[in-house]
């Protein structure tokens, strides 16, 4: 439950602490008092938009912090534990507003995302105001309506995930019908393609290294005219290796060679010895055959340009062309069982969806039985006790493929009324009155927020337009909601306000001279004699009678005999 509300500079108020009590509270006030701030202001604690506008002038920032009381199994404690935070026995939202627009915001005095504070604050606080008539009277909404009163959410989110899953499978069978067209009527040119290229046969970085051989060729080429020449001085007559060579044997010849001879000796030796290694060297070089001649790669170049010209790719894309085109030729080979197998798959898939959607059918038609009748149990003491309330089930129409259905399953969901025995049921906006209108939705409004999920019940002026017993019933029903949850209503309606069991006033005063002058809007928690002034003064209006007090004093006895009074 909401435990304390504290708001600082907001608008008109300069500083205002609040304490709530379980059961029903109102909040009630001289039109422009500022009981629509208090409800701003807790809506920013929830992490609502913010807005410069709402920090009080000559203030620079506005705060607001709303203290709650939740046990632990709660949804949001389990959304907390996610976030790291402690188990803590009190959980504090606090909004800083600037006068800038911009806002922080801050759980347990933890710097956190509005985001997370808005995803805290829709599991706490759930608000009815005067404008859920729209949502009411849109068709789109009823759907999700019936969903959320039936408690069917979790079953709809499991059908979404279903059908979303159905279209991919889906949408795997167009693409390969696609594809196989495709590849049938390129069959020939992909035939073609395919023998060119496996003649081909090129290869990653072919053309660089091509290329490069190349060029190596090229610069053996210009290196073989020097070694012929020195092969030619190496095997020349001039060149003195035979006399050399004579030489050296007869110094070999000699006894008692003098050591004086012997460097010279093996000086010539070594001479000997390395100009027959480089007459080898040379020739092996002369001799050697690389494999490779510019003419043949130059050939090859050539044709790999050219085909990449054709199929207007770089050489170095050829490989994945080719093995593109033998892709997409396999495909027409394994197209049809592809395509089987995956038709395969999105018809198991479109049953598994069906069924799901199939059992959710069932719970909503069942749900729009209940919503029927709680719906109807209502409208007896709004004094439309002839008019009768319907919830029609329309199955949507199948799609191309023979399914029928949608991410959120297979029928629509609308609400009509009937105002008149034997007249036929109609949509809520064609059929009811202005005043009928304003009771089906304030029905609906008590129906649909019993099943509310949220610890915390808002609602904002619902009662507007009504008065006498409607009035009274609106501010029963409310007081029911608050015996199994906290309930915040902002009324002008006496008969609402004698339902409560606690009541705050608001009421707004000056202060200051002049330029000067200050209006501020103050809070008062009322005593029972302060409740019937209240009452009173809202039955009366600006002088309160004897008769008008003697009439609060009844409002408020008969709410506290009656069977809802919660002590």
């Amino acid at each position: 439950m909401l435990v304390a509300l504290s708001i600082r500079d907001i608008v008109l108020i300069d500083k205002l602490d609040l304490g709530f009590e379980k059961g029903f509270t109102v909040f009630t006030g001289e039109t422009g008092a500022g009981k629509s701030i208090i409800l701003d202001s807790l809506s920013l604690a929830l992490g609502a938009r913010g807005d410069g506008g709402l920090v009080r002038r000559g203030a620079t920032s506005a705060s607001v912090t709303a203290s709650f009381d939740l046990n632990d199994a709660h949804p949001a404690m389990a959304l907390l534990a996610e976030q790291g935070f402690d188990s803590e026995d009190t959980l504090i939202l606090r909004r800083v507003q600037g006068e800038d627009g911009r806002t922080k915001a801050f759980i347990n005095d933890r710097p956190v995302s509005t985001g997370l504070l808005k995803q805290l604050g829709k599991m706490l606080v759930e608000i009815h105001g005067q404008h859920d008539d729209r949502a009411l009277l849109d068709s789109a909404t009823h759907r999700h309506l019936l969903d959320q009163f039936g408690g069917l959410i979790g079953e709809v989110q499991e059908v979404s995930r279903l059908w979303e899953a159905w279209r991919e499978k889906n949408k795997a069978v167009d693409e390969l019908e696609k594809a196989l067209a495709v590849a049938e009527r390129e069959k020939d040119y992909l035939t073609a393609a395919c023998e060119e290229l496996n003649q081909l046969a090129p290869q990653p970085g072919e053309e660089d290294d091509l290329a490069t051989r190349r060029a190596s060729i090229v610069a053996a080429q210009k290196a073989r005219a020097d070694l012929e020449d020195i092969a030619d001085a190496l095997n020349a007559p001039q060149f003195p290796a035979a006399k050399l060579s004579a030489a050296l044997r007869r110094l070999e010849r000699t006894p008692n060679i003098p050591d004086a001879l012997k460097p010279i000796q093996s000086a010539l030796e070594r001479v000997l010895i390395e100009a027959e290694e480089a007459r080898e060297l040379v020739e092996a070089q002369l001799r050697g055959e690389s494999g490779d001649n510019v003419e043949a790669i130059e050939e090859r170049l050539f044709r790999l340009r050219a085909v990449a010209r054709k199929y207007r790719v770089t050489v170095n894309d050829l490989p994945a062309v080719h093995a593109r085109f033998r892709e997409d030729l396999g495909r027409i080979e394994t197209g049809e069982e592809d395509l089987a197998g995956a038709s395969k798959a999105a018809a198991e898939f479109g049953e598994v969806y069906a069924r799901a959607a199939d059992a959710l059918s069932e719970k909503r038609r069942a749900t729009a039985t209940l919503l029927d009748a709680a719906v109807q149990a209502e409208l007896a003491p709004l004094k439309l006790d002839k008019a009768r309330f319907v919830t029609e089930i329309e199955p949507m129409p199948e799609d191309r493929s023979g399914l029928r259905g949608g991410p959120f399953g297979r029928e629509q969901a609308m609400f009509y009324v009937q105002t008149n025995p034997g007249a036929k049921p109609g949509p809520l906006m064609k059929v009811a009155s202005g005043g009928e209108l304003a009771r089906f939705l304030l029905a609906l409004k008590v129906v649909l927020a019993e099943k509310a999920t949220a610890p915390v019940l808002v609602f904002d002026e619902i009662d507007t337009g009504v008065g006498g017993a409607t009035a009274a019933a609106i501010g029963e029903r409310q007081a029911r909601l608050g015996t199994r949850a906290q309930v915040l209503a902002v009324t002008h309606s006496p008969q609402v306000a004698a339902n409560a069991d606690q009541h705050i006033r608001l009421h707004k005063a000056a202060r200051g001279e002049g330029d000067a002058i200050v209006v501020t809007t103050s809070a008062e928690v009322l005593s029972m004699e302060g409740r019937r002034e209240e009452i009173a003064r809202m039955l009366a209006g600006k002088e309160v009678t004897a008769e008008a007090r003697a009439a609060a004093e009844s409002l408020i006895g008969a709410r506290h005999v009656g069977a809802h009074h919660v002590a």
